[in-house]
């Protein structure tokens, strides 16, 4: 055993793979060296974002991106910070798109479940997370659709009050069989001018106050 081997378990966290659509053609077409100022600009923006959110990044591997919350400090709200993440990385991707004038979009897949996470490595160390969620994660994202995020109903069950949903139905996951997804199509916004609940109760609006 190497006794500088760190590993924990993680009963309850939300995964994301993130893939560059149109990278490849892209990449045909580009200067190693403005191929790779693109993906450092794009992933630059993740990490930002990533750090806003609180979130954990793992790796980038080529065009993709892997992004976990609820570790390695545990937070309630995992699932949730995610999705936020996955949004906002859309977003920033259409962004990019009209910069760039290309036909790049991102395929997002999402799973919450149980982790090992761990240091491995002798001279160059990396942080990385091991298991079945992890695995279902990474199939959420490829057998998802540019432009979409791909849900696991375990995912779904944490967010549906807070965010609006379609339901995909069942799709065949290697090594899972049939398994239900969700596409996550947006945030809820609560409505700007609702009063959190008997706050403003018997006493006289702001606007009525103005008035008089």
């Amino acid at each position: 055993h190497n006794p500088d081997a760190i590993a924990e378990q993680f009963e309850d966290i939300t995964i994301l793979f993130a893939d560059i659509v149109g990278f490849t053609p892209l990449s045909a077409r580009l200067e190693p060296i403005e191929l790779v100022n693109l993906l450092n600009q794009v992933f630059s923006r993740f990490d930002d974002l990533a750090d806003e959110l609180g979130l954990e990044k793992i790796k980038t591997i080529g065009d993709a991106y892997m992004v976990a919350a609820g570790l390695p400090v545990p937070q309630t709200d995992h699932a949730e910070r995610i999705a936020k993440m996955a949004l906002a990385m859309r977003e920033a991707i259409a962004q990019f798109q009209e910069q760039l004038g290309e036909a790049v979009q991102i395929r997002i897949g999402i799973n919450t479940g149980h982790v090992v996470a761990g240091v491995i490595g002798t001279k160059k160390f990396i942080y990385d997370l091991w298991g079945d969620a992890v695995n279902v994660a990474s199939r959420m994202e490829s057998s998802g659709e540019p432009g979409r995020i791909q849900v696991t109903a375990n995912t779904y069950e944490r967010l549906k009050d807070q965010f609006e949903f379609e339901h995909r139905g069942a799709i065949a996951v290697k090594g899972k069989g049939q398994m239900t997804t969700y596409w996550l199509v947006s945030q809820f916004h609560p409505p700007i001018h609702a009063p959190k609940r008997d706050e403003n109760f018997g006493r006289p609006s702001v606007i009525e106050s103005l008035s008089h």
